[in-house]
């Protein structure tokens, strides 16, 4: 399942100095239960292999229904009770019926890459549409669509009077990767009919904030395109290196851009910039000075690490910001990189409306791999019913770097931690994408078509390469859920 990439990982501990303990996992067993669903056992290692002294005589303990959602049942005491198949099941390894059972059932569409040149729609009731011609007693389709997987909800829902059952063609609208090389954590953003592109500019000698415009996606990242710089180093004000992670946003009706940028001293904080009523997104004259993020009482956001990544959005009527945080990183007290929330003031939004809440922290094996210790890049896309917020884990310049997905109700208060859930495997990996490799750092736009789409950044291959730009469809599932 999943092309061998992992679809359960252990969590790491947190010790005392507030680090992050990695843990792997070995010796795997699944097994059905009484009453339904499987279990899954596992000894707990160390990330290199070595013995966990924490769960020495114990193992991990999942239950399942679906091999998509599991839930952790603890670490389950072994000392003493030797006859696990009381609690388990009458056979000592999953025979394979359930195998077959498993591989016919959610869990082997839910992990593997979505194509299918099959379209159905069961219906009720005659709907005018204008994807499609009908005839009397045929059906035939006037216009080629892109691949769907069965069940993904196409366009606006409509219901017709018929069940269409035919092969489409994939529509000859893509977007080849890589499309810039030398740049990361793109943003694309669309204003008065024409698109933006910010990222972060990893090209030597041309440090600060770029932007380019274009009406169109493909000309967007043409090289005859001009790359304006909106903000440069300014040694008076501390804007000297670091300009990472920029992003558009409208907050209170005016547009800003959020980033983080260090002065002489390395450690990146957020920043936001705000552009002027009726300026021009090209014309660095036109922009706001930067304004460094404070906390809800004026203190600035972080005295004792950095901060970076910050993205905002409003779902249920209230607006919020989401950033990463991380303390003594490079050093043995490294906490990793975590993710914060709070409320957001739409009127001063570089002031906290609320105190800064735990969201997330990389304890799942994927998101720290070889000491990246990383949740980063949080981006969120909003429906009437979930909010979907992206983050990426794993190293933000190895093929290791990796999509996760924390989803929430929309109408939740989102600073309580309990309405989020967090998916244990990444929505977008190096085995997601032919050719791409640690793909990362994502972000969501609409085309011009209403299409959702995602910004991506990825490597060419497996070595430490330059980052890369990509873009992509976004479709839904029939679980509602974004495939990317």
């Amino acid at each position: 399942m999943n092309k061998n990439y992992g679809i359960l990982f252990a969590e790491g501990t947190i010790g005392t100095d507030n680090t992050i303990h990695t843990k792997g996992v070995e010796h795997p067993w699944i097994f059905s239960l009484f009453g339904g669903g499987y279990g899954i056992m596992a000894v707990r290692v160390n990330e290199d292999g070595s013995l966990d002294q924490e769960s020495t005589g114990k193992v991990l303990f999942w239950t399942t229904k679906d091999f998509i959602n599991f839930c952790f049942q603890g670490l389950l005491d072994l000392k003493g009770n030797t006859d696990v198949k009381k609690i388990c099941c009458k056979c000592d390894t999953l025979e394979n019926q359930y195998i077959i059972e498993w591989e016919a059932a959610d869990g082997g569409i839910y992990y593997n890459r979505m194509i299918c040149d099959d379209l159905r729609w069961n219906v009720s009731k005659p709907v005018s549409i204008t994807e499609f011609e009908f005839e009397k007693n045929n059906v035939c389709m006037e216009q080629s669509l892109a691949e769907y997987p069965e069940g993904a909800i196409i366009g606006n829902s409509a219901e017709l009077d018929i069940t269409l059952h035919r092969q489409v063609k994939r529509e000859k609208k893509e977007y080849l990767f890589p499309l810039m090389k030398g740049y990361g954590d793109p943003v694309i953003f669309q204003w008065n009919g024409k698109y933006y592109f910010t990222a972060t500019n990893d090209n030597k000698n041309a440090i600060g904030l770029y932007v380019k415009e274009a009406e169109d996606l493909n000309t967007l990242f043409s090289e005859d395109v001009e790359s304006h710089l909106i903000l440069g180093v300014d040694e008076e004000n501390e804007f000297i290196q670091t300009f990472w992670a920029p992003e558009f946003h409208i907050i209170g009706g005016n547009i800003y851009i959020l980033f983080a940028v260090s002065g002489k001293k390395w450690g990146p904080q957020c920043h936001m910039m705000k552009l002027k009523k009726d300026g021009n997104i090209l014309d660095a004259q036109d922009w706001e000075r930067p304004a460094k993020v404070q906390k809800k009482n004026g203190e600035w956001l972080s005295t004792d690490g950095i901060t970076l990544d910050m993205t905002y959005l409003e779902a249920g009527g209230d607006s919020y910001v989401v950033w990463s945080y991380r303390q003594n990183i490079g050093t043995p007290l490294d906490t990793g990189s975590m993710l914060y929330i709070a409320k957001a003031d739409i009127v001063r939004p570089w002031k906290l409306a609320s105190d800064p809440v735990l969201l997330s922290r990389p304890l799942l094996g994927w998101e720290n791999v070889d000491g990246t210790i990383n949740n980063e890049g949080p981006f969120a896309y909003v429906t009437d019913d979930k909010v979907y917020l992206t983050y990426s884990g794993g190293a933000s310049d190895s093929y290791t770097y990796a999509v996760g997905l924390l989803t929430a109700r929309t109408g939740s208060d989102l600073l309580d931690i309990s309405v989020w859930s967090k998916r244990s495997t990444p929505v977008l990996s190096f085995y997601s994408l032919e050719g791409v490799y640690g793909p990362g750092h994502s972000s969501f736009f609409k085309d011009h078509e209403g299409n959702l789409m995602i910004a991506f950044h990825g490597e060419t291959g497996m070595g430490r390469l330059p980052r890369c730009i990509g873009i992509g469809r976004v479709h839904f599932g029939n679980n509602g859920e974004p495939l990317l």
